[in-house]
């Protein structure tokens, strides 16, 4: 994500860091390159000159030129800008107390992936302890209704629905429904057009007075750069937002909209929609994202997610068995599962710091790991625990199981006993540090 804009302010501003000392011309040419690479990136142009003339403004004083470190403090300023064109620090929903019920209306385009959205929502309160119920009220989009419903099975969340054509009707009794039923949150999907018409607002405010809403929030599509902050923009004034979310954020590799949608509407962007899957939805961090964006990574999101799919137990006895040389393929095979319940290697590679924007698309290659995974999958449970076993022919009948050759295995069982090596390596040095610092401390 964003990989285009990162690549073009990455190298600007190490060029500019990497100064002794820098003139009021030093300034001007790098934001000058900045405000070309926002432009490319479509961010919108009263943006870009408000961004530019506030960095001006402040890198031109005495503070930056005559600083011990003038290309770091230069740097500094970026960020911070940054930061605050993204929405200064993280903003959640505003919703009641479990014991009161809270509404959450969602506006948008067709096209936005606003039902998925709705659902991907939903599956998040549910987590978080909170009982949502999801309103079917876009009738307009067919099967709109129908896929909310298979996706509300998927994340265990009930789907209230009427064969109506009045969604202001099915809103009202949508209501009452989740008061007896003692549902805590309410999402409401409603119906999107191809673009902005009259009806469509006059439906919404509608809607809008049936629910009376904590939360109003626009799903938004990042690939449509600017054109989405003109879209928010639109609707902000006609019916009124609370925020934003941004979906197919993992394929944005400009970052125009959302450079833009704060600056041009105030509303903060609470989530963004990172892929397809149902779990794909993160809170938004201006100051993690801006750090990605300047090539910074992302170590505090990489740290999270590493939390969320290992505990501390697992983490010491996998480094005991690497220690002891236990580790084996079934190991490696939940390296795999664990992997994938972070993101794709992409996405886990761009959060750490220098990468972003640096990774090739033929330096990673999903699809080896995926043959990997399915050589590993094709063995015996003996053949896993124990792969000096694995001789010629083994080898024969996990090639033809895993759709691969001898050739390949024979590689992939080469490449296992380096990484076993590697990762001993690894936590020796680990320990080795460690027991220096402590000695130090002492």
């Amino acid at each position: 994500m964003l990989e285009g804009i990162s690549r073009r302010l990455t190298d600007i501003l190490r060029n500019v860091a990497g100064k002794g000392s820098i003139s009021e011309k030093n300034v001007q040419d790098a934001v000058e390159e900045i405000k070309v690479a926002l432009l490319e990136a479509d961010v919108n142009l009263r943006v870009v000159r408000r961004f530019v003339n506030q960095t001006i403004e402040e890198a031109k004083g005495e503070k930056v030129l005559r600083s011990v470190d003038p290309g770091q403090q230069f740097v500094k300023i970026i960020y911070d800008r940054m930061v605050e064109f993204l929405g200064d620090s993280r903003q959640d929903l505003q919703l009641k107390g479990p014991d009161t019920l809270s509404v959450v209306l969602l506006l948008g385009l067709q096209g936005s992936g606003k039902t998925t959205t709705a659902a991907k929502l939903a599956g998040q309160l549910k987590k978080e302890g909170r009982r949502p119920l999801l309103i079917a009220a876009d009738l307009v989009r067919p099967a709109a209704v129908e896929q909310l419903r298979l996706l509300g099975e998927q994340v265990g969340v009930e789907v209230y629905s009427e064969e109506r054509t009045d969604p202001i009707r099915v809103v009202r009794e949508g209501m009452k429904h989740a008061a007896r039923g003692l549902f805590n949150t309410v999402i409401v999907d409603t119906s999107g057009r191809m673009h902005l018409d009259a009806p469509l607002m006059e439906e919404l405010k509608s809607i809008r007075s049936a629910s009376n809403p904590d939360e109003t929030v626009l799903v938004a599509d990042a690939m449509s750069g600017q054109q989405a902050a003109e879209i928010a923009k639109e609707f902000d004034e006609q019916v009124g937002l609370t925020g934003v979310i941004l979906t197919k954020f993992d394929s944005d590799a400009r970052g125009g909209a959302a450079l833009s949608v704060k600056t041009m509407t105030g509303k903060p962007i609470k989530f963004v929609g990172t892929g397809e899957k149902l779990s794909d939805l993160e809170p938004f961090y201006p100051d993690r994202i801006a750090s990605r964006i300047l090539g910074m990574g992302d170590v505090v999101t990489l740290v999270e997610k590493a939390q969320a799919t290992i505990d501390a137990r697992e983490a010491e006895e996998l480094q005991r068995r690497v220690e002891s040389e236990t580790f084996t393929l079934e190991d490696y095979l939940a390296q795999f599962a664990r992997l994938k319940k972070m993101g794709s290697v992409r996405a886990v590679l761009e959060m750490i710091p220098g990468v972003q924007g640096k990774i090739d698309e033929d330096q990673i290659d999903e699809k080896e790991l995926k043959r990997e995974e399915a050589m590993i999958q094709s063995m015996t449970r003996e053949e896993r625990k124990n792969y000096r076993i694995i001789g010629p022919s083994r080898r024969k009948r996990i090639a033809k199981g895993s759709g691969t050759s001898v050739h390949d295995i024979n590689h992939f069982l080469k490449k296992f006993e380096k990484v076993r090596l590697m990762m001993k390596k690894a936590v020796k040095n680990k320990k080795y540090q460690a027991n220096m610092l402590s000695q130090l401390g002492a």
